[in-house]
């Protein structure tokens, strides 16, 4: 879709202001009912869509994203721009300055579209947990259009934004991608700097885009790749690894004793795409045993509520984060400013690492979890030196209802069951729209390290093998 429209904008068939016009008028009329956008920038985004217009009419374009209208998570900071987490604790706090994938956006002409609605502070798998407001999923209405990052699925699945960035902590881009019928992808840990992202769990926060085709995914991941010194964990150059991006006889792992508690029309799904991989590509599938992955949701909430205590530790009303009136003492102030500025779920996860981290239940818990994450790592090494990718459903079920989950926290956190290895093991995993009778089905490719154009290019096989149904809100 991306490279359609820059080549409208090249021949002058359509201007990147015209494009954003039609955008906003489309937001205005129904995002009142979706809900994907906290804030648009409409004058932000106007002038900068002026200045493409400038570059295209001067031959000057800066590439292939110029004047492309992207929506941005309201976790990911942009100089002077509001950004919150959608959360009551930072409300009306703008940022000094811009993240990496930011500054790398803009600097190949993106124009960014404004703040999408999230679970707070990234928590949550339905976008229910947001202070702010309801996303609603596009295909129906009723359905929650998954988590955290739903605001980005969302805007992209109802023609809002051709592309949209999110977050991936443990699932958070890849779970509303499937429920939304979009792309959505996690890239390889350290392959895309984290700096500018408001950090939920260290160790497993991956920004990641969202978008209506896997070309797109491809385009917008290339253009924010790379090492940024300003983040620890970002890969140098030179430690990439070169993969085979289309292997001559290509193997498919899949992991079928893992997935058997999937749905009927998931699993349905499933064998129709092993199917045609099989038939049209000559892909040869191999059932793989990853007998650690069954502990891959206690292992990721214990890290990831650990590493979230420590770091929402700072949004105490004093160094960020919205201040208590009249406290009695400045331990009361701390109490009322977190009590009042985060919601149930932000507290849940804090307590539940407060718990884990504390002294005589380090070991017990931490400890041996990240012991466990390293079995569940050495499941994927093994796995891949007998396959080039692995495939299994991105969810265990298509979208639920809203509602539906929020009363037993422990059944929502069972939505991510299939996409937490990837992120506990590093790896990348790009989630593809799978063949589909009703509500959207997301299928998942992993893949080695860096291996992402390989995912790329199995998934544009899928994609062009089963078309997802768009929907149309104009």
């Amino acid at each position: 879709m991306i490279r359609k429209l820059h080549e409208k904008f090249t021949k002058k068939e359509l201007s990147p202001v015209e494009y954003l016009q039609e955008k906003l008028s489309l937001i205005q009329s129904q995002d009142s009912i979706i809900g994907a956008f906290i804030e648009t920038e409409a004058e932000e985004a106007t002038e900068a869509a002026r200045q493409s217009e400038v570059r295209f009419a001067s031959g000057a374009a800066k590439g292939l994203l110029d004047g492309i209208p992207v929506g941005i998570k309201d976790n990911i900071v942009t100089r002077g721009r509001r950004t919150e987490c959608a959360s009551r604790i930072l409300a009306g706090y703008r940022s000094p300055f811009s993240a990496h994938v930011i500054e790398k956006l803009h600097a190949g002409g993106v124009v960014s579209m404004g703040r999408l609605n999230m679970d707070e502070f990234a928590m949550g798998s339905s976008t229910e947990n947001s202070s702010i407001q309801k996303t609603r999923n596009p295909h129906s209405t009723d359905y929650a259009p998954g988590g955290s990052s739903g605001g980005s699925a969302a805007a992209v699945a109802a023609g809002f934004v051709p592309a949209a960035l999110g977050s991936d902590t443990g699932g958070s881009i890849r779970q509303p991608a499937a429920f939304t019928g979009t792309v959505g992808l996690k890239p390889t840990y350290g392959t895309v700097s984290r700096y500018g992202l408001i950090a939920f769990a260290s160790s497993l926060d991956q920004i990641g885009p969202l978008t209506m085709t896997v070309d797109d995914s491809r385009l917008l991941y290339e253009a924010m790749k790379g090492h940024d010194h300003r983040d620890s964990t970002s890969v140098p150059k030179e430690a990439y690894v070169q993969v085979d991006p289309s292997p001559s006889k290509l193997r498919i792992g899949v992991p079928f004793s893992l997935i058997e508690g999937s749905s009927p029309e998931v699993m349905k799904s499933l064998h129709e795409t092993i199917e045609f991989l099989k038939k049209e590509t000559g892909a040869e599938i191999i059932e793989i045993d990853m007998p650690h992955q069954k502990y891959g949701i206690p292992v990721y909430y214990i890290t990831a509520t650990s590493e979230a205590s420590a770091n929402l530790a700072r949004f105490d009303g004093i160094r960020y984060g919205k201040r208590a009136a009249n406290p009695d003492s400045l331990n009361d102030l701390y109490e009322t400013s977190r009590t009042q500025g985060f919601g149930q779920e932000v507290k849940r996860r804090i307590l539940l690492g407060t718990y884990a981290l504390s002294s005589g239940f380090y070991d017990a818990f931490y400890g041996k979890a990240q012991r466990v994450r390293t079995l569940i790592q050495q499941d994927y090494l093994r796995a891949f030196e007998k396959t080039d990718a692995i495939l299994m459903p991105a969810t265990p079920t298509p979208a639920f209802k809203l509602g539906e989950k929020t009363s037993n926290p422990v059944e929502m956190y069972l939505s991510d069951v299939m996409t937490v290895g990837a992120s506990l093991a590093g790896v990348p995993a790009l989630s593809v729209p799978g063949p589909s009778q009703g509500m959207p089905i997301g299928l998942q490719l992993q893949g080695p390290f860096f291996s992402e154009e390989r995912l790329f290019r199995i998934g544009e096989k899928i994609e062009k093998a089963f078309p997802v149904k768009r929907v149309s809100l104009a």
